[in-house]
């Protein structure tokens, strides 16, 4: 009976801090899709600096807001993160283009990245189900 017990615990474990990661991957994600259809002055200036045109600021946020809301509906959450791992290593290639710092800018879209999966990992039994199977 007390491994019943425990298994049951390890589970709420696991889907509490899939939970979590996801939460702060995905508020990150969004805070930035949104200041993108907004477009402050300093989003503007980041976004010129890393060579794309103003023009596309507004279409590039309603790509990632739109990718994320694909994520987030769990039936479709695999197909969310892998969109999302695409955006994500295009802000990685811009990011090594321009020659930014590598810790602070560079390799910020592969926290996320991280997050995204560890969590959809963590939450997700269809995700463990397919990694294990390959063993």
């Amino acid at each position: 009976m007390q491994t019943m017990t425990q298994t049951v615990s390890a589970s709420k474990s696991r889907l509490w801090a899939g939970r979590i990661l996801t939460t702060l991957a995905v508020a990150c994600i969004v805070l930035d899709g949104v200041m993108k259809l907004f477009k402050p002055p300093f989003v503007v200036k980041a976004t010129l600096e890393l060579g794309y045109p103003e023009s596309s600021i507004v279409g590039i946020g309603v790509l990632l807001l739109v990718c994320t809301f694909i994520h987030l509906i769990p039936r479709t959450s695999i197909l969310g993160a892998v969109l999302l791992t695409g955006y994500l290593g295009g802000a990685v290639a811009s990011n090594v283009r321009i020659g930014n710092p590598v810790f602070s800018h560079v390799l910020f879209p592969v926290y996320i990245a991280a997050m995204i999966w560890g969590g959809l990992y963590l939450r997700d039994p269809r995700l463990r189900a397919l990694i294990s199977s390959n063993n």
